[in-house]
């Protein structure tokens, strides 16, 4: 099996690499840096990886330790590095374009590379220097890893953000860095990934989606970039806003609900029945969005985020109907746990396309 070697594999990006290279089979041994440093531990995670991916930072601290962090990891990843018996041969570092921008953390960052770039050479590994703008992506830390992550969490929580400080953003989803810090996408297609909107304009955006989503409506996803930025904030709203509870329309006729209003964008339904005591799903999405909406009996809908051992479940039924939209990166799963047969609608924002299905296993 490939295997990688990733530093700072517990934080947002690095979450958000574990997950990418779940899709793709390969994979992640985890090298501890900081106080959690072992020389013998980090030797065996780079000894025989096909990339090592060096994400771990300090970006948020004294000048002092910003410096020192950042400095300081690249030594020690750099160390194994060196002395490993059989080193990667691509050496990836998550750098900032805010190198020569003259603040302390671009210095930080800079020297970093000039560390593991040294390292690299020293071992005959390609050195590959990615400058990543403003992430955003989901579960995202507020007040830490990026404004779009404040922002969503406020908005969600019912606050009402302001922007104080208004400028233009280079924005890039956390999905898009990741497959450009593995090789799934060449470097040169970095700028097509990227996306400039103000602060002004981006929360005017999460305002919009919240407005629409607090009663369950999906909004214009036609665009990668509304999809991701959809993604991110809905996942600042999971538990706690689902499932969404949809109207019933009864008379003698018969009942009526609607399933899901989308404002723009492809979408694909298809409908399902499960016998009683079966399980369907047990896969996780990294962009697609999912809806399940119980038609008729009974069913529990089970979901489990990545690399997580807590369990969120919702006991649905067709008498009172409720949707849930699957957060991406959650494996899930639908089980029939009435005495008779389960009748269930599922929505996608995309039409399946087998070559891309964005649909990998994962057991709940």
């Amino acid at each position: 099996m490939t295997r990688f070697a990733v530093s700072g594999a517990g934080g947002f990006l690095g979450w958000h690499t574990r997950a990418a290279l779940q899709e793709s089979g390969v994979a992640v041994d985890a090298v501890a840096v900081g106080d959690g440093f072992d020389l013998q531990r980090a030797i065996a995670a780079v000894d025989g990886s096909a990339r090592a991916v060096h994400i771990a930072g300090v970006n948020r601290a004294s000048d002092e330790e910003v410096m020192a962090g950042n400095v300081g990891f690249a030594e020690q990843l750099a160390s194994a590095l060196r002395v490993a018996d059989n080193p990667p041969p691509v050496v990836v570092y998550a750098n900032t374009t805010q190198v020569g921008n003259g603040s302390v953390y671009g210095d930080a960052k800079a020297r970093a590379a000039e560390v593991l770039a040294a390292a690299a050479e020293h071992v005959g590994a390609e050195f590959v220097n990615v400058q990543l703008p403003n992430l955003f992506g989901e579960h995202g830390r507020p007040f830490y890893n990026a404004v779009t992550a404040t922002f969503s969490h406020l908005i969600a929580q019912g606050d009402t953000p302001t922007v104080e400080n208004d400028k233009e953003l280079t924005l890039l989803h956390a999905q898009n860095a990741v497959d450009l810090l593995t090789g799934a996408v060449s470097l040169d297609r970095q700028s097509e990934l990227e996306v400039a909107e103000t602060v002004t304009g981006l929360l005017a955006r999460l305002r919009g989606y919240a407005a629409l989503y607090r009663n369950g409506e999906i909004p214009n996803v036609d665009s990668d970039f509304d999809r991701d930025l959809f993604n991110t904030y809905r996942s600042f709203t999971f538990p706690e806003q689902a499932p969404i509870s949809l109207t019933r329309h009864a008379d003698a006729r018969g009942s009526f609900f609607e399933i899901i209003r989308s404002h723009g964008g492809p979408g694909q339904s298809s409908f399902s029945t499960t016998v009683p005591g079966v399980t369907r799903g047990d896969h996780f999405h990294r962009r697609k969005i999912e809806r399940f909406t119980v038609l008729q009996g009974s069913a529990r809908i089970s979901l489990r985020r990545l690399f997580s051992d807590e369990v969120v479940s919702f006991d649905v039924s067709g008498d009172a109907p409720g949707a849930v939209d699957m957060p991406t990166m959650w494996a899930h799963n639908i089980t029939n746990v009435g005495s008779e047969t389960l009748y269930t609608s599922f929505w996608t924002n995309d039409i399946f396309d087998p070559q891309n299905p964005d649909t990998i296993a994962e057991v709940v």
